[in-house]
């Protein structure tokens, strides 16, 4: 029987513990489960160890952020020859078939297999997961896509170690869209498995103007570390691209704009020196960034 450990980063997990916990506690395929907590400031970790004192629980003193988190589960699974890691966001949960349908896929190429996203009243898909998979095609009988978001990731032991784990460079946001370009230089691809249904509560987030420019600077970071473009190309994916961003915005008078963009490709050059190391870390094979 395949051994499959899910890892769960929590930071202020209550709200949806009850929910995540149990569904997977339930799975009919049984699974390992370890919670990594950022420090939270809520009842998350004292709710683990009095109610699910089968869940494996690290407490971090402060917050490592999404990937350096994962990290710890993703070596874990490593050193304790799992065959899987699955990883769940914590706002999330899964049907009782769920890792069973998972881990029947067989398909040539495969990097990460992902379930169907719902949202959290599961009546619809997940927007973003319906966005991702709009360009899905047919391969082995299977859809494989570009992308889907890590809210739940099922990984190959094989693919953990040929990939590494997630790049240190990201703190929070970008990690899986860097982890993605990735995939595809290792000839990767992620396989969707149609028959496996897990439900992420995230509906009813509102992305307001300082927020779309932060998921910017990150959008333009993964571009600069893309491995799969040359230094040159990525300098101008990322920088360059920030500045004629920054100019179009100055010429419709957007000046809250001009100056975000302006500080984005700031910040971007001055993370020149650690993109280089990322991109030349994430070139090697079988590489590990943990």
């Amino acid at each position: 029987m395949a051994r499959i450990l899910t890892i769960i980063v929590s930071y202020n997990f209550e709200p949806w513990i009850h929910q995540c916990l149990p569904s997977l506690l339930a799975s009919s395929h049984p699974t390992d489960i370890l919670v990594i907590d950022n420090n939270s400031k809520d009842n998350s970790t004292r709710i683990i160890k009095e109610t699910y004192p089968m869940v494996r629980l690290i407490e971090s003193p402060e917050n490592l952020g999404f990937g350096k988190a994962n990290n710890m589960g993703l070596t874990i699974a490593l050193e304790k020859d799992y065959d899987y890691a699955f990883l769940v966001n914590q706002d999330a949960w899964v049907d009782q078939d769920c890792i069973a349908n998972l881990i029947k896929v067989n398909s040539r190429n495969m990097g990460i297999i992902s379930p169907i996203h719902y949202d959290g009243t599961a009546e619809k898909l997940d927007h973003g997961f319906s966005i991702y998979t709009q360009q899905a095609k047919i391969e082995d009988s299977y859809r494989v896509c570009s992308f889907v978001n890590a809210a739940f990731w099922l990984i190959p032991n094989a693919v953990i170690k040929k990939v590494g784990g997630f790049s240190p460079i990201f703190f929070h946001y970008g990690e899986d869209k860097d982890y993605a370009n990735r995939i595809h230089y290792y000839g990767l691809n992620f396989v969707l498995a149609e028959d496996a249904r897990a439900y992420h509560d995230r509906q009813q987030r509102q992305v307001d103007r300082k927020a779309f420019l932060k998921s910017e600077f990150v959008y333009h970071l993964t571009e600069y570390c893309n491995i799969n473009y040359t230094f040159t190309k990525a300098f101008s994916m990322a920088i360059l691209a920030s500045i004629k961003k920054m100019l179009s915005s100055l010429v419709k008078g957007r000046i809250f704009e001009t100056r975000s963009y302006f500080n984005i490709a700031f910040r971007l050059l001055g993370k020149s020196g650690a993109v280089r190391d990322t991109r030349q870390a994430n070139k090697k094979a079988f590489n590990k960034i943990f």
